[in-house]
């Protein structure tokens, strides 16, 4: 799915109105219209009190047309108007002269320093926020930031029009008392990447996209600098496997890394290299681990290092598809070495992981060494060391897409909603969850991508198709074990189910079924 940014929502809705041949306020009426019809779905005309509070631009005339509505269908409606400037939207207008149309109870003006004390909402209640939307470029006043305090303090369950007000689309908040707190976000056509950053998604705690009939040539043409990645984005990138296809065909994966007590980690990586469909995976490790990796994974090679405890000399006799690097390896002065001498000759395809990451913000220069296209998974403080302190979630993407232009580098921002960067393009994930924050959930991550780079994958689409089968794996693996009890093992284990699952049919909702009833 595109994620469109403010300027190309602007846009998308100018050439709608002119290919549709309707008018920007037509537009406001069917955006309106479809949050009512989702609201009214829900509610089926129940008393509980709504509470639609109105900005004077066009998230507010959004918010009138939905006001409208539910008092037309007999809902009980309370409509405020925050007014706190002369500068009125064109379409605002309309449709505040249109709600006075259909009601005796006309809006309630709430001007700026007005008293909130007749303002009485319940726990109970519905609040509709449709004060502020994606043109906010400052902090909303103090007057209405105690307004949205008081919401937050009613408990009151909060759903936001197109965005959280007080939420920019662009940049950091400068004050979270200055934002919605919504349960519920209903975006307009497309998500808004403030809802997958770490600072930023506190401010939804779910959200939802509705079509309102934006333009579809535009839709479909217009690129985006961001994109979200599920089931329909990754299905499409899917190799099958032909008949008489034999284990040669699916590439050779090395995982080189582990240090005395940290074996365990290539183990993890390899056992994910065959798990996402590598035909063969040898492990190159420090003599310690030899034992441990020909007993716990027969189906892979090993390949010692010279010393006993730590890899301080990269020397094999094979040629890898792809070589997953870092994973348990340690900064030892003599790896150091060796992992520099390595990439002066390498030219092998590389996922660098963990210590191979530590060993690259020590010598930064070695970033010159990397082939085009090497793949970086660092965590928040690993990026941190390779590219420094970022003031906020949006200064930390600058800092990426910087690193993967200068380098000509993938870099994967693992979280919670892992963010494939590359140049100046965003992808993010749509699978996973907390219970992945358990040791081992990274080397299993480099073993996946490392797996179908040597299937055949080119490196973006392994990155981007890998991070979605770890999570989804894991997702499958929560049925069973629940947050606290999911372990890295657990995720390898449903890799195979990840599969699976992108060629079934999605499950039919209970209100889909109701839709079709009354169809029928």
């Amino acid at each position: 799915m595109k994620v469109f940014s403010k300027e190309q929502i602007y846009e998308g809705d100018k050439l709608t109105a002119e290919r549709q041949n309707i008018s920007s306020t037509d537009l406001m009426e069917r955006a309106g219209t479809q949050i009512f019809n989702w609201i009214h779905m829900r509610m089926q005309g129940a008393q509980v009190p709504i509470h639609v509070f109105c900005g004077i631009g066009n998230n507010g005339g959004d918010g009138l047309v939905l006001a409208r509505h539910l008092i037309t269908h007999g809902y009980n409606v309370i409509t405020y108007i925050i007014n706190c400037s002369d500068k009125r939207s064109k379409d605002f207008l309309i449709n505040y002269d249109r709600i006075k149309n259909v009601t005796k109870d006309w809006p309630k003006m709430l001007s700026c320093g007005a008293d909130f004390s007749e303002i009485v909402i319940e726990e109970r209640d519905i609040i509709v926020d449709a004060v502020f939307g994606i043109g906010l470029n400052r902090p909303p006043n103090d007057w209405v930031q105690e307004l949205f305090q008081r919401w937050r303090a009613s408990k009151a369950f909060t759903l936001s029009v197109d965005i959280p007000s007080g939420l920019y689309t662009n940049k950091a908040v400068e004050d979270e008392n200055a934002v919605v707190y919504a349960n519920y976000t209903i975006s307009f056509q497309s998500p808004k990447l403030v809802f997958f950053l770490p600072e930023t998604a506190k401010y939804t705690v779910q959200w939802e996209v509705l079509d309102i009939g934006i333009d579809r040539d535009y839709l479909m043409q217009t690129e985006t600098e961001v994109e979200l990645i599920s089931k329909f984005e990754v299905l499409p990138l899917y190799k099958p496997r032909d008949k008489f296809a034999h284990k040669g065909d699916f590439g050779h994966v090395m995982i080189l890394g582990g240090s005395y007590g940290k074996i365990g980690a290539v183990n993890l990586a390899s056992r994910a290299a065959f798990g996402s469909g590598a035909g063969l995976v040898t492990a190159y490790v420090p003599k310690c681990g030899y034992h441990s990796l020909q007993s716990s994974l027969p189906e892979a090679m090993v390949i010692t290092d010279k010393e006993e405890a730590f890899i301080a000399n990269i020397d094999f006799g094979i040629v890898p598809s792809v070589i997953g690097f870092g994973v348990g390896l340690g900064t030892a002065p003599e790896t150091a070495k060796a992992f520099e001498a390595f990439l002066k000759n390498n030219k092998t395809p590389l996922v660098i992981d963990a210590d191979g990451l530590n060993l690259l913000s020590k010598k930064k220069a070695l970033l010159q060494l990397l082939p085009e296209q090497t793949i970086l998974t660092p965590h928040p403080k690993e990026l941190e060391r390779l590219v420094g302190k970022w003031s906020d979630d949006f200064d930390k993407l600058e800092k990426a897409k910087t690193l993967s232009k200068k380098y000509n580098v993938i870099v994967l921002l693992k979280g919670a909603n892992s963010i494939t960067v590359y140049q100046d393009k965003l992808y993010i994930n749509t699978t996973g969850n907390p219970g992945m924050a358990t040791a081992g959930s990274g080397d299993v991550l480099t073993g996946i991508i490392s797996g179908l780079i040597a299937q055949g994958y080119e490196p973006l689409a392994a990155t981007i198709f890998g991070v979605y089968l770890h999570g989804k794996a894991a997702d499958i693996s929560l049925e069973d074990y629940g947050y606290q009890s999911l372990i890295a093992s657990h995720i390898i284990e449903t890799i195979g189910e990840a599969y699976i699952d992108l060629f079934k049919q999605p499950e039919q909702s209970q209100e889909q079924e109701g839709q079709q009833e009354k169809q029928g």
